[in-house]
């Protein structure tokens, strides 16, 4: 289980602090809402480590992770944007999730595997300036799965895709997210994206989430 307890933090010492506590249960998806501003980006830099709290813990079945510095934290996160390098084909971006010094062989193995597993068989050559959205989101989550990290940070990853792409991926994150195990948060002001995948809902209402 991932669990943050009274995650606790403030921009500025004069600020109204946050203070996050949320349980994430592995193979499901939570979800987390809340108005413009609410404090669901500032949630996820503390899970993924971009941001300290001033107190609190954040533990993976039991494990602290505060220790962790965001490189080692066992977190990948995907954003609205795919953040693909389109000068790259889809099998070489995807293979940005694997360790430098993977062997060839093992790489392109690992990589036609993962594209394959999302849906992208064949298309592993294919530059990624002439993929579709959701095609970008499908390379963007083989690199996840190539990661092997067990915490999949979502925010608003389905935003820029068309209706029936979005309901695609959107079924595809529910099923990677059961077959793998991952602890699943989804970021999410659409109420279809989170009554689709959501296991949990909470609600971030005056810096503090509260479970719907």
């Amino acid at each position: 289980m991932l669990r943050a307890d009274n995650l606790t933090f403030a921009y500025q010492a004069s600020d109204r602090p946050y203070h996050f506590t949320l349980e994430a249960l592995p193979g499901e998806v939570t979800a987390v809402s809340g108005a413009s501003g609410a404090g669901k980006s500032t949630l996820l830099d503390l899970l993924a480590g971009f941001a300290t709290p001033t107190s609190g813990t954040l533990t993976l079945d039991g494990e602290d992770l505060l220790g962790f510095p965001p490189e080692t934290r066992p977190v990948s996160l995907l954003l609205q944007a795919d953040n693909l390098f389109d000068h790259l084909t889809a099998a070489e971006n995807a293979s940005l999730g694997l360790p430098k010094r993977t062997p060839k062989d093992e790489v392109r193995q690992r990589v036609s595997a993962a594209l394959a597993e999302v849906g992208l068989a064949g298309l592993e050559d294919r530059p990624s300036a002439q993929l579709s959205g959701g095609q970008k989101q499908r390379v963007a989550l083989a690199r996840t799965l190539l990661r092997e990290r067990s915490i999949l940070l979502l925010d608003e990853p389905f935003s820029a895709l068309d209706d029936e792409t979005r309901k695609t991926t959107r079924e595809l994150v529910g099923e990677l997210t059961r077959r793998h195990g991952w602890h699943t948060l989804l970021v999410s002001h659409h109420a279809d994206d989170i009554a689709a995948l959501a296991s949990r809902h909470y609600r971030i209402v005056e810096g503090k989430l509260e479970r719907v």
